[in-house]
């Protein structure tokens, strides 16, 4: 399947869900936010979320939540921070540097093992490299679940997204999390200036 040819891009919001099949994508928690929250999250200004549907079918092929962030690159350990200022050649101490934030990304299972998230990425990276991109933006960043599937999926060879932190233990520290609790979320990021 072809993203451009097969899906139409479109809004998502209330009206538009209610109008076609529940989307499922496997993923319960992600379900219901997609069911329930995505509409909240809306009225309040912190993430829009955004759909493909499917021409043929008229079902969600995909949805996905984006709101503004930042790489607060004062707070990260040496090593992170070292490796963040090295990508950008004018670098101020204590900077923080603009990026987009993937916060709910999934994809119906209907459309599974058909390289449509990649190709969701690849529109998203290409979205805001565009002249339609109101804000600077150099970077794409992602809360990945702490499963193997999806830190793979991000960090393959297609999507290249890269973890900020190179161990589980430093991200717990950043994010204060107790040593005995699970790490959820995996932060990721891509530096979108390596399409430029």
């Amino acid at each position: 399947m072809i993203l451009e040819k097969d899906f139409l891009f479109r809004r998502y919001n209330k009206e538009l869900a209610e109008k076609v099949p529940v989307f499922d994508c496997g993923d319960e928690d992600l379900n219901n936010f997609f069911q329930e929250d995505a509409f909240n999250y809306d009225a309040q200004l912190l993430g829009r979320s955004y759909c493909f549907l499917s021409a043929h079918d008229k079902d969600i092929a995909a949805v996905f939540t984006l709101s503004n962030s930042a790489i607060r690159v004062s707070e990260l350990p040496n090593n992170a921070k070292r490796r963040l200022v090295k990508l950008i050649p004018w670098v101020k101490q204590g900077r923080n540097y603009p990026a987009v934030l993937i916060g709910r990304f999934g994809v119906n299972r209907k459309y599974r093992n058909q390289k449509l998230g990649t190709q969701i990425l690849d529109f998203i990276k290409a979205w805001f490299l565009s002249d339609h991109n109101k804000t600077g933006c150099r970077f794409v960043v992602v809360d990945a679940y702490n499963r193997e599937d999806v830190l793979h999926f991000y960090s393959n060879d297609k999507n290249k997204f890269t973890f900020l932190f190179k161990e589980e233990q430093q991200e717990k520290a950043y994010s204060n999390i107790p040593e005995n609790e699970p790490l959820r979320t995996r932060q990721m990021y891509f530096d979108l200036a390596t399409l430029l």
